[in-house]
């Protein structure tokens, strides 16, 4: 075959435009230290690499963003709950100290206004938030835990079951002394005596309810149920009437009577209609202003036996700073515009707990709930105990000033006839017997809140356990995508990047090349046939 001139010439050139090409791709490499600068350099390295960086993007969403964002929002929740605790355990060291009996005046007004600061305090941590979110709301997180301010014209219907074991002993006392403050009242007006009287009661989340729509109570009987509802009579009597059913929920039979119902705006109320405070074996009474269901003690035993469920239904209007919303507790609609009703469902038709939990993806195929709903942590219950605590250390506070003031009196040259002194001392005894018993009432109900604060720290510490365990499983995940972050980026670095002094070498020696291919084609251009000659 013979060769030509210009076929070397063509050769060399494309030579050289071939090693030139391996030197600007070492030269790019070098810059770029990677392997590859489009996916036509190296299709499998480019489709690895993608892969391995679709890879990375997701670890690091989890890791830098997802995987934060839930400590953060479990950090906030756990110090509202142990703000919660440290509250708690406030009023159970007020507690503490009403229970002793040998309380002075000052150590009263000393444990009221102590518990009094607490009361405003105790749910205020319930409207936590994160980031604007508050934290125990499930998921309407652009809504308040408790009322921020008093809302004279806001209005619910709250649907509120209770157990049988709710039932608890409660003391009422009537006939509060009231102090002469002159001659003619000392001698003449007729001295209280107060009387005790010890009932079964339960007491509602809220005080001043407004009406009462409905009211019953059901136990399991043979085959069947019983229910014993309150029906509103055309008189305005309220009668308890019983209701049997079967294993179908068809009534069996007629209805029976049982007892009644009555309603008082508040107890003055009911003392006034009873002469002392009083509830017949068969009857019920309720009591608006403090939301308590008074039981005879033929009702309460009979639900403490049959271990009844008690349903009420009722209407409050009005709400105080402080209060928790209904709709985190129950069964409820908002009638504040009665135009428009909002209805709320925390219960299902059986009577389980709706949740409404929100789930944080923090690795692949992994979800984490990270809120907690406030009911799983705290109620009302407290509020309404913490009232009672207040009522109780208020009324003794008042009884001790009725005997200093009697005292006094006691004192005063217009008072010095034997006729006033022996009078005064019937009444200083009666003032004597009021305060015994507001001081025996006091000692004896915080003696029982005592282990009632304790379950109510039980369920707080058993909230914050909860927390921090799932505190604990995020740290673990957090190492785990600390740690596949780090590996997928070394595959990363093994497939896209070059080392340094490999690149050096692989320049080096396709730049040889190409200066020696020139150098070649230079000494070929010279050539002519002439030389052959």
């Amino acid at each position: 075959m013979r060769v030509t001139n210009n076929m070397i010439l063509r050769n060399s050139s494309y030579n050289i435009n071939g090693t030139k090409g391996i030197v600007n791709n070492s030269m790019n490499q070098m810059t770029t230290q990677k392997k590859i600068n489009k996916p036509s350099d190296d299709p499998v390295v480019a489709i690895r690499s993608l892969r391995l960086s679709t890879s990375l993007s997701r670890v690091e969403q989890y890791y830098k963003k997802n995987i934060p964002d839930a400590e953060s929002w479990l950090d906030v929740t756990e110090t509202a709950l142990t703000n919660i605790k440290s509250l708690m355990t406030d009023i159970r060291t007020q507690c503490v100290n009403g229970a002793t009996d040998t309380l002075t005046q000052d150590d009263r007004h000393t444990i009221l206004s102590q518990l009094k600061a607490l009361q405003t305090q105790i749910f205020a941590e319930g409207n936590a938030d994160y980031a604007g979110r508050t934290v125990f709301t499930g998921f309407r997180t652009d809504q308040d835990l408790v009322f921020m301010e008093n809302e004279k014209e806001t209005a619910y219907n709250i649907n509120q079951s209770f157990s049988y074991e709710k039932l608890e002993a409660f003391r009422y006392y009537t006939g509060n002394v009231e102090v002469p403050t002159t001659r003619a009242e000392v001698s003449g007006n007729t001295i209280s005596d107060t009387r005790e009287t010890d009932y079964q009661r339960l007491v509602t989340a809220y005080k001043d309810v407004s009406e009462i729509k409905e009211l019953s109570y059901t136990y399991p009987i043979a085959d069947g149920t019983q229910k014993v509802i309150c029906e509103k009579q055309a008189d305005g009597t309220i009668l308890q009437k019983v209701y049997k059913y079967d294993a179908n929920g068809n009534k069996v039979g007629n209805a029976t009577e049982s007892g009644k119902l009555f309603i008082y705006e508040n107890e003055d109320e009911w003392a006034a209609a009873t002469g002392m405070k009083e509830v017949a074996d068969e009857d019920m009474v309720f009591i608006k202003s403090t939301g308590q269901l008074i039981m005879g003690n033929t009702v309460a035993s009979d639900i403490r036996t049959n271990h009844a469920t008690i349903d009420m239904n009722y209407d409050k209007k009005g709400f105080s700073k402080g209060e928790l919303k209904p709709e985190y507790y129950f069964n409820c609609t908002d009638n504040t515009n009665p135009t428009h009703p909002v209805e709320y469902e925390k219960f299902d038709a059986e009577g389980n707990e709706i949740g409404y939990d929100i789930n944080y993806t923090v690795s692949m195929n992994q979800e984490l709930t990270v809120n907690l709903e406030a009911s799983d942590a705290f109620n009302s219950d407290i509020l309404r105990d913490v009232d009672d605590l207040v009522t109780a250390v208020d009324r003794s506070i008042r009884a001790h000033e009725k005997i200093d003031s009697i005292k006094k009196m006691m004192g005063e040259a217009q008072y010095s006839s034997e006729e006033y002194q022996k009078k005064l001392k019937e009444w200083l005894t009666a003032a004597q017997k009021e305060a015994d018993y507001a001081d025996d009432h006091m000692q004896k109900l915080y003696s029982r809140e005592i282990g009632k604060v304790d379950e109510y720290l039980g369920n707080v510490n058993l909230a914050i356990t909860k927390v921090g365990c799932t505190v604990d499983q995020l740290k673990l995940t957090e190492t785990r995508m600390s740690n596949q972050q780090e590996t997928i980026m070394e595959l990363q670095s093994e497939n896209d990047d070059l080392d340094v002094s490999e690149i050096i070498i692989n320049y080096t020696a396709a730049y040889n090349a190409y200066q020696s291919s020139l150098t070649a084609a230079g000494k070929l251009s010279g050539m002519t046939l002439l030389n052959y000659i």
